[in-house]
């Protein structure tokens, strides 16, 4: 009776033990986290978090990149795709085509896509190439820089992106591959330059220019020379074998347009004419090749891109102008003017009238007059300031000014020595090569030096479309003279026709009009004679006067005594001179057919020094290397520093995007 009763007293002691082992086991083990309770602090998440693994790529402005998986979080740090859909950066990606007008925008999203879905592969992130992002930034920055944004930061080739020897993808790679089926399936019997015969913006002139530059980065580049009055940028861009050198022997031509706003055919002549000379160049063009390979060539389209504006806004309003079917835009079209209302073509320092009042003086120089102390206590145009500069610092040879209203070259002087200073032939010493280069344009030309009288420009038909400035009409202050009077340019103004703002269905045309006497005019500046003054040592002298008898006009030599003297054919006797050194003489022919300048080189002996009887009568005007000597151009313009700085607080018109998204706006786009 006792075995039984034992066995009943142990049945309940086990239980209690397994059951208190089981309780154990089911508190001591790690607890279920329900939704939300994390982030609530009720429970804790497991020691060992789940590895990111590869995903498939649900981005909707990222569908055609080359891959399909990525990885988060993502290289800018994105946790999930939802924090890459509301991220600044992908807000950019989306209105990317928008902002720039459809240019580089494939490029750019692809690239930006590698950043915000990255490649994934054996579940790691894969970093694009470095190489495809400096070729992206090379290209399409311009576009940036044209709506001034600042490159963004994701993009950031050295920050972000790695190399080959890391291993790297390219994140182009499919589209390269389209494009090159596109190419291929394009037959072509020859290649041909393509231009958008169109006005364009300031902001589309500046894009188009910086993109010209780097499509042939090898021949050419931009820089500004300044900014207008309202701070937009005066925007060259240059074709050379060297861009951004002077080389010896080689000389330098400029063209500039738009000087009067309002006046637009040779604004756009000039913005096709940048991207002619690349793409030519490009395709084998031996003539093309030719010309910038042996010539330093600047173009300045805009002068005044302020009146530009104006007169471009008034055009799209149609609010004060008429429109008629043979005559074009007929009514009053404002900007002519600078931002200031300054004609820039009456701005420039007066010297033609310091000539008029000094030539008769014994040994009178009419070259390289200083500009007089008191032109600098008018009011001068930052784009007349900054033109000045630029000329004084490049040793140009040649270059014309594009007008509108007229269809004919004039060349100086512009101002009449006619003591009222009415109409009146006005020539300087070198009338008959001023002639010379106005006839190569006007015959090049395909309408302006013919017999036509029913036609734009009939007036100057018994004057083959060539007529001295002065003898037009008189103006004072105008650029083409101070080229003359104060460097060693030559300038001619080329009115384009009478049309001052043309429809864009006549570009085309002008443009056709035009080519040839733009290209011939180019090469023209290689007629005549160049060459280098030396010392006994072999050393080029700078400054050295190179005269040409019967011509009361001289030139010098630039840095390394070398020099360009445009001249007529025929026999020219021409002296080389220098202080502290002995003349040297030499009797020269230039035959009819000379295609290019003949080599005339001097040697000078050194002799004592005397004094620069030229100098002494340059005194009272003081001296030519004095520019703005007091300074008043940065004074004037720190006083407009108030209203300066309050144009630069203005946002961006692109700031709208990205201000009305409800998300934190990205100041790292602003340019600095």
């Amino acid at each position: 009776m006792q075995a039984p009763r034992k066995s009943t007293n142990m049945k309940p002691l086990w239980t209690v033990v397994l059951v208190n082992a089981l309780l154990s086991a089911v508190l001591s083990a790690p607890s279920r986290c329900g939704a939300g309770s994390y982030w609530q602090g009720q429970c804790k998440a497991s020691v060992e978090a789940e590895k990111p693994k590869c995903a498939e790529i649900t981005l909707s402005y990222c569908d055609d990149l080359p891959y399909t998986n990525t990885m988060y979080p993502n290289i800018l740090g994105h946790k999930t795709r939802e924090d890459v859909e509301t991220s600044t950066e992908y807000l950019l990606l989306s209105v990317i085509n928008s902002l720039l007008n459809g240019e580089c925008t494939t490029d750019i999203r692809l690239l930006g896509c590698s950043m915000v879905a990255p490649r994934c592969e054996k579940h790691k992130i894969l970093k694009p190439c470095r190489s495809t992002c400096e070729t992206v930034h090379k290209v399409c920055a311009h576009a940036f820089k044209s709506i001034d944004m600042a490159w963004p930061y994701f993009l950031d080739c050295d920050r972000f992106f790695v190399s080959e020897e890391e291993g790297c993808f390219d994140p182009l790679e499919g589209l390269t591959e389209r494009q090159e089926v596109v190419m291929d399936s394009i037959t072509t019997e020859e290649p041909s330059t393509v231009i958008k015969f169109a006005h364009h913006s300031n902001a589309q002139m500046l894009s188009i220019l910086q993109k010209t530059a780097a499509q042939c980065s090898h021949i050419s580049r931009t820089y500004s020379i300044g900014q207008s009055f309202e701070k937009r940028d005066l925007l060259v861009i240059e074709f050379s074998n060297n861009p951004g050198e002077h080389e010896l022997l080689e000389p330098e031509v400029k063209y500039i347009g738009n000087m009067h706003g309002n006046e637009a055919m040779g604004r756009e002549l000039l913005i096709y004419l940048a991207q002619y000379l690349c793409s030519e160049y490009l395709l084998g063009n031996t003539r093309i090749q030719t010309l910038i390979n042996t010539t330093r060539i600047h173009i300045l389209p805009s002068m005044n891109p302020d009146g530009y504006e104006l007169a471009l806004s008034e055009i799209k309003s149609s609010a004060d102008t008429d429109y008629d079917e043979d005559a074009g835009y007929i009514g009053q079209i404002g900007g002519r003017y600078n931002a200031q209302n300054i004609d820039l073509n009456r701005n420039f320092p007066d010297l033609t009238s310091i000539v008029y009042n000094r030539r008769r003086l014994k040994r009178f120089r009419n070259d390289h007059i200083p500009i007089p102390e008191t032109y600098w206590t008018g009011k001068i145009a930052p784009e007349t300031y900054a033109v000045m500069k630029w000329i004084r610092s490049i040793p140009f040879v040649l270059s014309a000014n594009f007008h509108g209203g007229d269809l004919v070259v004039s060349y100086p002087y512009d101002s009449s020595k006619h003591p009222q200073g009415a109409n009146m032939f006005s020539p300087t010493p070198d009338e008959q090569v001023f002639k010379q280069i106005a006839r190569t344009y006007a015959n090049a030309h395909s309408t302006m030096s013919s017999s036509d009288t029913d036609r734009c420009g009939a007036k100057f038909v018994d004057k083959e479309g060539i007529v001295n400035g002065a003898e037009w009409f008189s103006i004072a202050g105008g650029m083409a003279d101070f080229n003359y009077l104060h460097t060693n340019c030559f300038e001619v103004t080329v009115e384009l026709g009478c049309d001052k703002f043309p429809f864009e269905e006549d570009l085309y045309m002008g443009w056709e009009e035009n080519k040839e006497a733009l290209l011939s005019f180019l090469e023209s500046v290689h007629k005549g004679i160049k060459g280098i003054v030396k010392d006994e040592e072999g050393n080029g002298i700078k400054g050295a006067t190179v005269s040409v008898r019967g011509i009361r006009h001289d030139i010098t030599t630039a840095e390394n005594g070398d020099y360009w003297r445009l001249l007529t054919p025929g026999i020219h006797i021409v002296t080389a001179s220098a202080p502290g050194y002995s003349k040297a003489m030499k009797r020269i022919q230039l035959p009819s057919h000379m295609q290019k300048a003949g080599r005339v080189d001097f040697v000078l002996k050194t002799v004592p020094f005397e004094p620069d009887v030229d100098a002494e009568i340059f005194q009272s005007l003081g001296s030519y290397d004095r520019f703005d000597p007091y300074n008043q151009q940065e004074r004037y313009r720190m006083r407009q520093s108030g209203q300066v700085e309050e144009q630069r607080q203005e946002k961006p018109w692109w700031w709208a995007y990205f201000a009305q998204s409800g998300i934190q706006n990205p100041s790292w786009l602003l340019r600095n």
